[in-house]
């Protein structure tokens, strides 16, 4: 009788392990968060910059690439359905992804499935990281992974855990992202 129980108890536990379900590390998930900065992008003998407004939600995202005076260069939407890039003549240009979109209406990749996890400093979780090296402060400094290099600044606090620019390269192409404000009280 005592194996019964014993073999039955650990049946039971098994069962109820197998119910447990494992939060997600907070960490391998980006937080929703808005920032104002600018980009330059070059490769291929081509340059483009622009001042930038990007805002990230659980399920979209949402940027406005924008001259210095303020006017809208391109507005990108993009969602699990697809990208949709807006242009100032309200021309649209529709790809299944921002990076496909963007290399297709804008000459240039923007790697915005990567680009939402490195702007908060930690790696996209379905691709593989080749290398990442830490400062003394233990921030990410360098992240590279699917193809791209990311180098991180961070502003001269020795707290800050947001990144102040990112510098990406990869196949010729580099893009710098500077970061001038976090907006938002719920900033990641």
């Amino acid at each position: 009788m005592s194996v019964v129980r014993a073999f039955a108890g650990a049946v039971s536990a098994v069962l109820l392990t197998a119910c447990i379900t494992v939060a997600p590390d907070p960490r391998s998930v980006p937080t929703p968060f808005d920032v104002v900065g600018r980009v330059l992008i070059s490769g291929e003998g081509r340059a483009f910059s622009s001042s930038l407004r990007w805002r990230h939600e659980a399920t979209e995202d949402e940027l406005w690439l924008m001259s210095p005076a303020g006017q809208t260069l391109a507005h990108i939407v993009a969602d699990a359905a697809g990208a949709i890039l807006t242009t100032p003549d309200l021309q649209e240009y529709r790809a299944i992804s921002v990076d496909s979109l963007t290399r297709r209406a804008l000459g240039w990749s923007l790697p915005l499935s990567g680009l939402r996890y490195w702007i908060q400093s930690m790696p996209a979780p379905a691709a593989n990281v080749t290398v990442s090296n830490r400062d003394s402060a233990g921030r990410l400094s360098l992240l590279e992974q699917d193809g791209w290099s990311i180098r991180y600044s961070y502003p001269d606090a020795p707290s800050a855990v947001l990144p102040r620019r990112l510098d990406l390269t990869r196949n010729g192409q580099q893009i710098r992202l500077v970061i001038d404000s976090w907006r938002g009280e719920d900033k990641p």
